[in-house]
C-alpha cells in the first residue's frame, strides 16, 4: 500500500535513508542524518506542498519517495528531480516501480513536464528501473563524487511526462 507520509513515519524513513548513506552510493554524503533533520526536511516538503509517499508492507514502512525542484530558477518550474529509497530487505520486489508510478501520476496531475533522476552510474538496478519506466539516459558527469575511497560518476536520466 502507498500513502502520504506523516510525521510519525519519520523514524522509519530515517532508518531507510541512513542505510543508504552508510552502505551505498545512492546518496553522496558521508554522515548519517538525524531525526531533527528529517523533521525539518518533512516540514519543508509540507510547506511546499510536495508529498512524501511511503510504501507499507506488513504494517512496516519499507520504502519512500518524493521530489523537489530540479533547479531553483523560475524557468525550471515544470521540471523536478525525484528520489526513491527502498529498505534493503525489500528491494527487487517491485516497490520502487510502484512508488515511481505514484510519483509520475502526481507530477502529471500537477502539470509538471519533465522528471529527472540523478543516479550513481554503478547503481545498475536503479538505472534499469528508470529505463523500464521510460527514462532516457541523457549524460554522465564523471568523478563528481568521492565516497568509499573511489570516484563516483553521476548518470542523469529524464522522462518527459504526458
Amino acid at each position: 500500500m502507498i500513502r502520504e507520509a506523516t510525521t510519525q513515519d519519520l523514524p522509519e524513513i530515517l532508518v531507510i535513508y541512513n542505510h543508504a548513506i552508510v552502505h551505498t552510493t545512492a546518496v553522496y554524503t558521508y554522515d548519517e542524518t538525524t531525526l531533527e533533520e528529517r523533521q525539518q526536511w518533512f516540514i519543508d516538503k509540507v510547506i511546499a506542498g510536495i508529498p512524501v509517499y511511503v510504501y507499507i508492507h506488513d504494517a512496516k514502512i519499507v520504502g519512500f519517495a518524493t521530489y523537489g525542484s530540479f533547479r531553483n530558477w523560475p524557468a525550471y518550474q515544470y521540471t523536478v528531480e525525484h528520489s526513491i529509497y527502498v529498505h534493503p530487505d525489500y528491494q527487487r520486489m517491485g516497490i520502487a516501480s510502484r512508488l515511481l508510478k505514484q510519483l509520475e501520476e502526481t507530477l502529471i496531475a500537477r502539470g509538471y513536464q519533465t522528471v529527472v533522476a540523478g543516479i550513481d552510474s554503478a547503481n545498475k538496478g536503479s538505472r534499469e528501473l528508470h529505463e523500464r519506466h521510460g527514462f532516457t539516459h541523457v549524460g554522465t558527469l564523471k568523478k563528481v563524487g568521492f565516497k568509499f575511497d573511489q570516484w563516483l560518476d553521476l548518470a542523469f536520466y529524464q522522462k518527459q511526462l504526458k
